[in-house]
């Protein structure tokens, strides 16, 4: 029988593919009814979904790499180790939400990222990893996806310099 402490065993049964931002995942619900463009904000530049998940899997050494977001998005604790959401605001401060399995060590079974900051999420401990789901409200699209370029961010953000170096290819 496959070791389920395993991240292969993850990334096999739950059938996970390379993120572009790092780390594997799959949509598992997206939203069957959607907001027209004239319902959204304007930062949204046609209809989303209502909502979407995805399921998302980091292995040690692995990170997801800065990105941002037009949408809030919830990050969910499933199983494995201790993972750090590292959240960068529009107006600089660093927040970081620890998600894990041991609430009484600090831990968190759930962290929201507001819309318009900047994400990277990487696992607290060198072995193991992580299975955590994301859901995005309105929906994920890609053309609401931003990749961080690292000269960019560090110039915004120059008192995170370390860590954006760390977390951004």
């Amino acid at each position: 029988m496959p070791n389920p402490r395993r991240a292969d065993h993850w990334i096999k049964t739950l059938r996970l593919e390379k993120h572009p931002e790092g780390g594997h995942f799959r949509e598992v619900y997206r939203a069957l009814e959607s907001i027209p463009r004239s319902g959204l904000p304007a930062r949204f530049a046609g209809p989303r979904s209502f909502s979407t998940a995805i399921l998302f899997l980091l292995r040690a050494g692995d990170f997801s790499a800065f990105h941002r977001l037009r949408a809030d998005e919830v990050w969910h604790y499933y199983r494995g180790a201790a993972l750090t959401v590292h959240e960068i605001t529009p107006a600089g401060e660093l927040r970081e939400h620890r998600l894990g399995p041991d609430p009484e060590k600090g831990d968190s079974f759930l962290a929201v990222v507001s819309a318009g900051s900047w994400i990277a999420a990487s696992l607290q401990r060198r072995s193991g990893y992580v299975l955590v789901g994301c859901t995005v409200a309105p929906g994920f699209d890609f053309l609401d996806f931003e990749l961080a370029r690292r000269q960019q961010l560090m110039r915004l953000y120059p008192a995170h310099r370390r860590l954006i170096e760390k977390l951004t290819r």
